[in-house]
């Protein structure tokens, strides 16, 4: 039997209560699937580790996860540290060096939740949105110098490399070709970023003419999202800079019913480093041990680790688990504007999962 080693960081806030029941999910999937196992490692790093040791993790804390087969993570940012610190102390440790540099966003309409948009259905909205996730703006470039004076000055410097672009680009492309539209949408904004964005519309021409099947269109951000409010059929795949596609996923959440059901990918595609897996609401301190937090985004979150780690039959079936209890609205948290609990939905999809049609 496969047993995949899984490294669980709930992080800050509810955190800790979704990824636990992403594990607990993940348990129950492997018992029902047989063939392959998970065994997890559970580490406390995160806003508390910091208050304790002044650092949101050890020093030698990529070290003891570098060797497994997959990364859970729960959230980072706590009202007490300050946001950068908690961002660039945790996440970003772990993405940067192990170069998960392809961050990818799926979003759709899942059966028995409502968009905020009218009339639109999940036939409608289904999109990928690829995030470059290595560089860009938050490469970290930059600094202060004369701090509290009349003279004080601040820099964040965009940093976009050839290499950096070239190889999200081509993820884009292939992705896209994987889906049944093959169509991909590039988002710039070379209007007013003159040189690196310019780059990247370059080369993602240069890239296209590697993928002549797939149909590609490009998009200045903020005119992106107004298409997405008001043309979201005509969207398929998108891939957007590490800023541009932060803010872009969050609407899209927002717009298939909540940012409580959306997950995310962080890949290292050569497979040199573990790949993190996460869902994106944040640490939502002001819902925090109520039981009330969506555990959705972190079972999707699940399905998209299981299909890396190439149990694709057992991703289907988890899936599957999941529409199956979104399309009851008994089991709809606060989010979505109901009254379920964590602890219900999570029995729920556990229950789906056992199903002889799950």
């Amino acid at each position: 039997m496969k047993t995949y080693t899984i490294a669980a960081i709930p992080g800050d806030g509810i955190g800790t209560e979704v990824v636990s029941a992403g594990i607990e999910v993940l348990n129950a999937l492997a018992q029902r699937e047989g063939g392959f196992a998970f065994k997890v490692d559970h580490f406390d790093w995160g806003g508390e580790y910091y208050k304790k040791h002044g650092r949101m993790m050890p020093e030698n804390g990529r070290d003891l996860i570098r060797k497994h087969d997959a990364i859970l993570f729960g959230s980072a940012g706590h009202p007490e540290i300050p946001d950068h610190i908690t961002l660039w102390g945790l996440r970003l440790a772990i993405c940067q060096p192990f170069d998960q540099y392809a961050n990818v966003r799926p979003t759709r309409i899942l059966p028995g939740i409502t968009s905020p948009l009218r009339n639109v259905t999940d036939k409608e909205l289904d999109w990928v949105i690829v995030r470059e996730n290595s560089e860009g703006e938050y490469a970290g470039v930059g600094g202060r110098a004369h701090q509290g004076s009349s003279l004080e000055v601040a820099t964040d410097v965009a940093m976009f490399t050839r290499a950096g672009v070239e190889r999200i680009m081509r993820f884009a492309f292939r992705l896209a070709r994987s889906r049944p539209r093959k169509k991909l949408t590039v988002v710039t904004k070379s209007n007013a970023q003159r040189h690196a964005m310019v780059m990247w519309d370059e080369i993602a021409a240069q890239v296209a003419a590697e993928f002549k099947d797939v149909t590609w269109d490009k998009m200045l951000v903020d005119a992106m999202t107004m298409r997405m409010v008001i043309k979201p059929e005509t969207i398929d795949t998108v891939v957007a800079t590490n800023l541009h596609a932060d803010i872009l996923s969050d609407l899209a959440a927002a717009l298939a019913g909540s940012l409580g059901i959306a997950p995310t990918a962080n890949l290292n595609p050569e497979r040199e480093f573990p790949s993190m897996f996460e869902p994106i609401h944040g640490s939502a301190f002001d819902i925090m041990g109520k039981g009330i937090a969506n555990p959705v985004g972190t079972f999707w979150s699940g399905v998209m680790m299981l299909e890396h780690l190439g149990e694709k039959t057992a991703g289907a079936r988890l899936m599957k688990a999941i529409e199956r209890v979104t399309a009851d609205k008994r089991f709809h948290t606060p989010d979505l504007g109901g009254k379920a609990t964590t602890k219900e939905v999570t029995a729920a999809v556990i229950e789906a999962i056992k199903g002889a049609n799950a």
